[in-house]
């Protein structure tokens, strides 16, 4: 099994029920081929630099998976196949990946997400308090 990375740009007028589908319709071919989702990050709503496909704007998708060469050859094929996806790209991160590296990179991530958590809920925390100072 070897571990990748994808991002794939989607149409920005799709509802959340479209991006949910395309969504679990990709992590259904991951699965199928024996791999493990790692982290599926939404980016939301992001401007472009220069139009793609004649539009402004997307919503981004980053997966972070270990799966087998022939999953990742599936899912891509179905992005070219679909409107819906604008742009995609997928990045090979490691050759060999065994289950212990795959439940260590859930940990690190979810550690990592937590802490940047708590220090966004510090920054409103600490200007909250200087508004409550302000207004005195």
């Amino acid at each position: 099994m070897r571990r990748y990375e994808t991002i794939f740009i989607l149409r920005p007028n799709l509802g959340e029920e479209e991006i949910n589908t395309l969504i679990d319709n990709t992590n259904a071919i991951i699965l199928k081929e024996g791999g493990t989702i790692i982290n599926l990050d939404r980016w939301g709503l992001r401007k472009f630099a220069y139009p793609i496909k004649k539009e402004s704007q997307g919503t981004y998708i980053l997966c972070d998976f270990a799966t087998e060469p022939a999953a990742v050859f599936e899912m891509e094929r179905k992005f070219r196949i679909d409107d819906s996806v604008l742009k995609y790209m997928t990045v090979k991160l490691a050759d060999d990946i065994t289950e212990e590296k795959i439940e260590q990179a859930k940990i690190e991530i979810t550690t990592r997400q937590a802490a940047k958590e708590s220090e966004e809920s510090t920054e409103n925390d600490d200007s909250d308090d200087s508004n409550a100072s302000d207004n005195e």
